[in-house]
């Protein structure tokens, strides 16, 4: 899994960079086109308003998120089942703690996951996904969105959610400048030539086009992130077809969010201000097609892992190049090479994993080795507690480590 993260990081930066062109050259051409000579203070503004609006995001996003929602916290007593679903596939997934969870008083079944690292995970569901779903399903659904957690996509969305909103925000503030100083700007281009004429110009197109260009790579990203978030949690939960159910359910629903906004849309499993059953993505939209995602997850017949997804999204949408990043692929296929025996003792893969497992010892870690040849591995906060093995269904009593 870290190469899907290092994979989101990659492209993360990628589309930062890009986005951060659109918005320093709209910022210019925007004060130059408005008072000559002030270029450079239009790309300071830019600057500012969006690191501004990136601190706020960062330290408050989850905060505002979960107030948008109306979403109140809850503890394990409770609802242990769903405590219990957590618990399991944050093991699953990784997670070096476990996240706090929410509770939206919503009749409409979805889910959403916020915080800007996995220290700082939020998981909330609605109260009619927990009466709507049974346990697997309600495991697939939970493990889709801390497979968002585990590759970043939160902090990853909201980095380039923000460079877009202050895209936005500025075509906005430059189109209402030159509406209401329309005269005076037509005056100081005849005065300056051709070369303010053709700032002008390039800022009015800059202010029409940068929005929607921003707008598309964002959409686009976000469906791609929820294809790789079902992908995790067929991983983490070995039975795809629970998630593949769930969407199902939450699809068919006829119950409205409420309290979902055109802001927070994007971060539900569904988008829950319209869902589409047809199966050709619209470039405006949040999410991919939950009849599409549904197909996909049925389609990966025995297998669970990253492989056989990236396979059944070929087959099922007919595109020649998969979701799944390749050295996230490559590294699944040398870790699944080695399962079947014991791994070489001098090869890089043993070593790393050797040198990470004493590294979890330091810690304070338990291992618990499952009958199903699962090791997993829990943190000092879960000694004392039972927790089922997320592929086989055992349950294990967590013992604190020998001295």
């Amino acid at each position: 899994m870290w190469e899907l993260v290092r994979a989101n990081q990659r492209r993360a930066a990628t589309l930062v960079v890009v986005m951060a062109v659109l918005l320093f050259l709209l910022g210019y051409t925007l004060a130059e086109a408005l008072a000559p000579g002030a270029g450079a203070g239009g790309l300071f503004i830019a600057f500012l308003v969006w690191i501004g609006l990136t601190l706020v995001s960062y330290f408050k996003g989850d905060s505002i998120f979960l107030a948008l929602a109306r979403a109140r916290r809850i503890e394990k007593k409770d609802n242990p089942v769903l405590f219990n679903v957590v618990e399991e596939m944050s093991i699953a997934a990784g997670l070096p703690k476990l996240p706090e969870v929410y509770i939206i008083d919503e009749a409409a079944p979805n889910a959403f996951a916020t915080g800007r690292d996995p220290q700082h995970a939020v998981v909330a569901v609605t109260a009619g996904l927990l009466e709507t779903l049974n346990r697997d399903e309600l495991q697939g659904v939970i493990a889709h969105e801390l497979g968002h957690v585990a590759n970043r996509d939160v902090l990853y969305m909201m980095m380039v959610g923000v460079m877009m909103g202050t895209i936005v925000l500025l075509a906005d503030i430059g189109g209402r400048a030159f509406f209401w100083g329309g005269g005076r700007r037509r005056t100081s281009s005849r005065s300056g030539g051709q070369a303010q004429l053709i700032i002008l110009i390039v800022a009015i197109v800059l202010m029409i086009l940068a929005p929607l260009v921003a707008q598309l790579i964002y959409l686009a990203i976000s469906r791609r992130r929820e294809y790789l978030a079902d992908a995790s949690a067929a991983m983490y939960t070995r039975y795809p077809d629970g998630l593949a159910s769930a969407l199902e359910k939450i699809s068919h629903s006829t119950a409205k969010l409420t309290v979902a906004t055109r802001a927070t849309a994007p971060m539900y499993i569904v988008n829950p201000l319209g869902v589409s059953q047809r199966g050709l993505a619209d470039l405006s939209s949040t999410h991919p097609p939950v009849s599409e995602r549904i197909r996909i997850l049925r389609s990966m017949g025995a297998g669970a892992g990253l492989r056989n997804y990236d396979e059944a999204f070929r087959r099922v949408t007919g595109r020649p190049v998969g979701v799944v990043p390749f050295r996230a692929l490559a590294s699944a296929e040398q870790r699944s090479a080695v399962l079947p025996g014991a791994p070489q003792a001098g090869s890089r893969l043993e070593r790393v994993r050797r040198t990470t497992d004493m590294l979890w010892r330091l810690n304070e870690y338990t291992f618990v080795a499952c009958a199903c040849g699962t090791t997993l591995k829990f943190p000092p906060a879960y000694v004392g507690r039972e927790i089922a093995c997320p592929h086989c269904g055992t349950v294990h009593r967590i013992q604190p480590t020998a001295a």
